[in-house]
């Protein structure tokens, strides 16, 4: 695929970066109050008693009976040995009791990833290593929708530093190929995407994103999150050092891809994701604010032009010095499911209808 020249992209770049709004944005509670009234559902995971002390990084999916499943780390603290993949199951209007699903070693566990092929089944990623740069990812499928699980095994066989989704979930492209979002984090971070046209089993690695270290400075960006407008155009947002999320975009199906530039969306090196409804929005879960400032609020905003603009629905959590971060969002039967890290302590979940939005 050919792209502008430098100068020409950049030209092109100031006239589609994307615009937010935060002016109609709804508070906690309105909001909370909004989705209760359409039969929706705001809760945590689990409470206060539980069997680790911190957990982060979760992830959610709705398995083929219509089971809400979300799985974390979870341990003494992020990066111990102790740490490994957790995993609670909605089922009859209530959370079952959190469970250790993965701990193939005395090594911390990291990032799981949920997913869901509908022509294949549900399946389970995670990272697994002493140190970030040098991680392996593991994967692993239910067949009984979350009640068991397979044997971990590794994705990409003596890989380190991560293939597969590093964070976000994959996205299942028109032509059925697996597209997940994908990044390294040796010396500096650059993000790539990894391609599997064959459920899982052999995986296609692109070459790193292109971007320009003069603007983005710092270590540079990673956790795409990715979909699909039309058959074959696929983009991703990024977390990233330089203080707004990154973006790029392909034409043929993400084998390969446009120079990264920054949006006008802010963002504090934290993690975020995003979701395609089947009307074509877009809705974005992340932390509003800029470097060197807290993972608080926690905003869901909305686009109705494939992420050229965008407006804050409503902030999740809005507690100044706390964290609210690492959010997970995908579609599910009734509207969408969002999870994230609250203050490193719990799970929350929001199950939001299509109507309270």
């Amino acid at each position: 695929m050919l792209y502008l020249s430098r100068t020409a992209a950049a030209a092109a770049i100031v006239g589609s970066i994307l615009m937010f709004s935060q002016s109609q944005a709804q508070q906690p509670s309105d909001f909370t109050a909004q989705v209760t009234a359409q039969q929706g559902r705001v809760d945590f995971v689990f409470e206060d008693e539980r069997p680790f002390a911190q957990c982060h990084a979760s992830t959610i999916v709705e398995s083929e009976d219509g089971t809400l499943l979300c799985a974390w780390f979870a341990g003494t603290e992020e990066g111990e040995l102790d740490v490994g993949i957790w995993l609670s199951a909605f089922r009859d209007g209530t959370w079952s009791v959190p469970q250790r699903v993965a701990k193939v070693n005395e090594t911390p566990h990291w990032n799981p990833v949920l997913f869901r092929d509908p022509a294949r089944g549900t399946y389970l990623f995670f990272k697994v290593g002493r140190e970030i740069p040098f991680w392996e990812t593991n994967w692993m499928e239910t067949k009984d929708n979350g009640r068991t699980w397979s044997t971990p095994v590794e994705l990409v066989a003596h890989d380190q530093g991560g293939r597969g989704p590093v964070k976000n979930k994959p996205v299942v492209l028109s032509d059925g190929t697996w597209l997940a979002g994908a990044s390294t984090e040796y010396k500096q971070w650059d993000a790539f995407a990894d391609l599997s046209k064959d459920g899982g089993v052999t995986w296609e690695r692109t070459p790193d994103f292109a971007m320009d270290r003069a603007v983005f400075v710092g270590r540079g960006a990673i956790q795409p999150t990715v979909w699909e407008s039309a058959p074959g155009k696929v983009h991703a947002l990024l977390r990233t050092t330089a203080g707004k999320i990154g973006r790029t975009d392909s034409e043929d199906g993400g084998h390969t891809w446009s120079p990264m530039y920054l949006t006008d969306l802010p963002n504090n090196n934290s993690g975020i994701d995003l979701v395609k409804l089947e009307d074509g929005r877009l809705l974005l879960v992340y932390n509003p604010v800029g470097l060197k400032q807290g993972r608080s609020p926690l905003d869901l905003a909305l686009s109705a032009d494939n992420g050229k603009t965008w407006s804050t629905v409503a902030h999740l959590e809005d507690e100044p010095q706390m964290e609210f971060s690492y959010p997970a969002i995908v579609g599910t039967s009734k509207g969408i499911a969002i999870s994230y890290t609250w203050k490193r302590q719990r799970i929350r979940c929001w199950q939001v209808p299509l109507a309270a939005l």
